[in-house]
């Protein structure tokens, strides 16, 4: 079943707006946690739309601009380091995935959300593991996700050169663990992480 099938069989179910839920950031050591909730309509077909980790970076801006044109409506929920490390990382994920519902102009008849359930928000939803590569709206929530989240990371970057956020995006690479050990946490670091808490300065 491909991605645009597996929504219509939810459509034929008698739910008419389906939101994809998907998140960006649950593993680096820097920087927020960024959620996308995004409505496609039934007639939207985007070439090439996929789960975004399966995208290169180059490929990912058109395929985020094709969304932004497409879509029926996008929501977008931020949770940043330091409400990371007071929430933990899967209820700050889930923050953001309840912000990024909030934040669209449409209330959906059925969340599909990636692997996460979520309580508090009182619409039908469905949890599939990986989800991404399943349904269209979210592997559509998953290229915004994960093309805000790089946009803010790029923004960091300005800010704390030394550590090379352009490049890891404040992923767990040898590099970035190397300019760690160098220059000690900066302040958007997660240190509630175990390799940030445990990180040996030169």
């Amino acid at each position: 079943m491909d991605l645009y099938r597996h929504d219509e069989s939810w459509r034929q179910r008698g739910f008419a707006v389906i939101a994809g839920i998907d998140e960006a950031g649950r593993g680096p050591l820097a920087g927020p946690v960024v959620a996308a909730a995004v409505v496609l309509p039934p007639s939207a077909r985007i070439k090439g739309l996929r789960d975004s980790k399966k995208v290169p970076e180059k490929e990912r801006e058109g395929l985020f601009h094709d969304v932004l044109c497409l879509a029926g409506a996008i929501g977008v929920g931020v949770v940043e380091h330091d409400e990371i490390d007071q929430l933990n990382i899967l209820r700050a994920t889930k923050q953001a995935m309840t912000l990024a519902i909030r934040d669209l102009n449409v209330v959906p008849d059925l969340l599909i959300i990636d692997a996460v359930a979520l309580p508090s928000v009182p619409i039908e939803q469905t949890s599939p593991v990986k989800a991404e590569s399943k349904s269209a709206c979210v592997a559509a929530a998953s290229i915004v996700a994960k093309y805000v989240r790089d946009a803010i990371m790029l923004r960091y970057h300005e800010t704390y050169p030394q550590y090379n956020f352009n490049k890891h995006k404040g992923y767990c690479t040898r590099e970035h663990l190397a300019m760690l050990a160098l220059h000690g946490p900066c302040a958007i670091h997660r240190k509630s992480y175990n390799k940030v808490k445990t990180i040996d300065l030169f």
